[in-house]
């Protein structure tokens, strides 16, 4: 005769509760208290959800035994006050558990084991499956938040080829993340096939129901001010300082930067022996050209070298707001302007300034004919005449006005109108008839 199988009791270990909190604190950094506490608000929830009437359930933790009970609390009261059968028991029940019960006093009683681990194992077991994604979530966040404005590396994953947004996997093991690089934070022309592994700008972290959302991007001039901290030793100690940056992604960028250490060249120590430093930055950004001009504290000498590698004649300061005009060689003009005005676009960015561009011979001819009738006012504008006692500018050269004798209701003639009128009748005279 077969013996019958015993079934195993429904619940759980709490022993294996404890040495799985162990595990994840050691393995995914998720802290043993926190995912305590979780685990407890889970099962005094799925505890009340079953029993509606009962308000007062604790659940008790022996870290040192390793164990878990539940309980649930009820007020001692007179018999005659006895009216909430699951929140209050009578004073001669309360005494058959322990003597020392007096009105008052809470009674904890222990619910039945098979009774807590059916709860554990069936209503809390959700609960406490998304109390764990919510400290690991917490856990991705805090470790990306602490990543903002830096350069990580990423995998590319997946290619969307309706709007070509690209999935990179950041990270390993447990930290591991997806980021989404939208088509708008990637370099024109850059092609990122599955499998790649390239180098992103952390521009912000943030909070979501399906997990922290990374936000990053391949255009950012962080991008270029890390990789430059990552390649050149005196930025990262702060010898050398990258005092700004203006970049048009996949075309060309402008940096400035500054020594703090007048033995040190800021910008031979950013293009490093042989351009070694800056080759390597170039090729990380798929061959995007890099100026890098030496910051000056002077506005003139800091635009002038901001404007390379066009040659600058003078920087003359313009009172109204920040805004300049440079004078360049004649051969240079298109240089210092660049292709679609990029140069000036750049520096413009570079400096905070306005910047306005003339070759040395337009500046020698003074204002264009186009910038004078600019001045003269337009058909249908009103001209401010001089107020009672000011003075009115007249033109320099004097205007000759003809002097005309005055007659009332006559014509005027001068002497040498009256004798061309004296021989034009006498040539058109018709001769005498001959008889």
């Amino acid at each position: 005769m077969k013996g019958k199988k015993q079934k195993e009791p429904a619940g759980m270990n709490p022993a294996e509760i404890f040495a799985a909190l162990e595990m994840l604190e050691q393995e995914r950094g998720i802290p043993k208290k926190f995912m305590m506490e979780k685990i407890v608000q889970a099962l005094t929830a799925a505890y009340k959800k079953d029993h509606s009437e009962i308000e007062n359930v604790v659940v008790e933790v022996d870290e040192e035994k390793k164990d878990l009970r539940m309980y649930v609390q009820k007020a001692v009261v007179d018999e005659e006050d006895y009216v909430d059968p699951g929140n209050e028991m009578t004073l001669e029940d309360a005494r058959k558990i322990s003597g020392r019960f007096k009105i008052g006093d809470m009674v904890n009683i222990q619910v039945d084991k098979m009774e807590f681990g059916r709860i554990a194992a069936g209503n809390g077991k959700q609960v406490i499956i998304q109390g764990l994604r919510e400290a690991d979530r917490g856990m991705v966040y805090n470790e990306f938040n602490s990543k903002q404005h830096e350069i990580l590396t990423g995998v590319v994953i997946r290619v969307d080829p309706r709007n070509g947004a690209v999935t990179l996997k950041i990270g390993t093991g447990a930290d591991a993340a997806e980021a989404l690089l939208m088509a708008g934070e990637q370099v024109p022309n850059e092609e990122l096939t599955e499998g790649a592994h390239i180098k992103v700008y952390v521009v912000d972290v943030r909070r979501s129901n399906w997990g922290p959302q990374v936000l990053i991007s391949r255009t950012h001039p962080g991008l270029v001010r890390r990789l430059f901290e990552l390649e050149v030793p005196e930025i990262y100690d702060g010898i050398v300082e990258v005092k700004s940056t203006a970049r048009e992604p996949g075309s060309r960028t402008k940096m400035a930067v500054w020594s703090n250490d007048e033995n040190i060249d800021p910008i031979g120590a950013c293009v490093g022996p042989r351009g070694q430093r800056v080759a390597g930055i170039v090729e990380e950004l798929r061959g995007e050209k890099i100026d890098i001009i030496k910051y000056s504290e002077d506005p003139a000498e800091f635009i002038a070298a901001a404007l390379a590698p066009a040659e600058v004649l003078s920087v003359t300061m313009l009172p109204e707001g920040k805004a300049c005009r440079c004078i360049v060689p004649d051969d240079q003009l298109s240089l210092a302007i660049g292709k679609e005005g990029q140069n000036a676009r750049l520096a413009a960015r570079l400096t905070g300034y306005k910047i306005d561009i003339k070759s040395a011979k337009d500046a020698a001819e003074g204002p264009s004919k186009k910038e004078k009738d600019a001045e003269l006012p337009e058909e249908g504008e009103t001209v401010e005449l001089p107020e009672e006692g000011e003075t009115m500018e007249l033109p320099e050269e004097p205007v000759e006005i003809p002097e005309m004798e005055e007659a009332s209701g006559e014509s005027v003639e001068t002497e040498e109108a009256s004798e061309e009128a004296t021989e034009t009748e006498e040539a058109f005279e018709e001769p005498a008839d001959e008889e």
